[in-house]
Parts: structure tokens; C-alpha cells; sequence
């Protein structure tokens, strides 16, 4: 490799670690987390009510939903991989954690924010 394509590369990775700061920087807090399951939306939590929810999955199957110090997280869940549970927590708008065996969304959301689809695509 060459003095020219190390700096290329340098520079490369300098702004693109700069525009990804960026962008976590400026995600606001939510103040909503709202439930899907199987894209129906069955319920909407308040981020700043301490509470403990366990939620029904597509034909059966649960996931308990935590909601502590304005933050959501799946504790736990009988789906067999539990990659929604290692998600971690959860709390600026447009963040999401997913349960795909449960078919089950949780997306941080803002007061207000319509719940209506923007856009399809076929």
C-alpha cells in the first residue's frame, strides 16, 4: 500500500465515524414505546412510568417488556434465539427492538407521532 491510499483510507474512516457521531448526537429522547405484533400495533407505553409488561406473541409465545429510568428493554422471552433480549435498552425515537419467532416490534416513538404508514412498497 502506498502513502497516498493510507491517507485516502484515513480520511474515509475520519468522516464517516463523523457522520455516524452526528446522527446518534441529534436522535432525541422519545417519549412513547409503541407494540406491534405482526404489524398491528396493540398498545403504547409511557417511557416515564416505571412498569413491567409481558406481551403476546404471533400465535402464543411472550416477551416481558421493562420500562425503567425513560428506557425499554426486553428482559426476557421464550423465542429460541433471544436476540430481542440481548438488543439492550432502548430510548431515542426510531430505535427499535425486534422478536421475529414472536413477530413482535417495540419502536420508540414521540407524543403525537401518527402511527399511520407513510409509504408501500411492492
Amino acid at each position: 500500500m502506498k502513502k497516498n491510499d493510507i491517507i485516502l483510507i484515513l480520511i474515509i474512516l475520519v468522516i464517516s465515524g463523523a457522520g455516524l457521531f452526528v446522527l446518534h448526537a441529534t436522535k432525541s429522547s422519545g417519549s412513547f414505546v409503541k407494540i406491534t405484533v405482526d404489524g398491528n400495533v396493540v398498545a403504547t407505553y409511557d417511557l416515564s412510568v416505571n412498569q413491567t409488561y409481558e406481551l403476546e406473541g404471533y400465535e402464543g409465545g411472550y416477551n416481558i417488556l421493562v420500562i425503567e429510568n425513560g428506557e425499554a428493554y426486553f428482559r426476557e422471552a421464550d423465542c429460541p434465539d433471544l436476540v430481542c433480549v440481548k438488543s439492550g435498552k432502548i430510548h431515542k425515537v426510531g430505535e427499535t427492538i425486534v422478536c421475529l419467532p414472536h413477530r413482535v416490534v417495540a419502536e420508540i416513538v414521540n407524543e403525537g407521532e401518527d402511527a399511520e404508514v407513510d409509504t408501500v412498497s411492492q
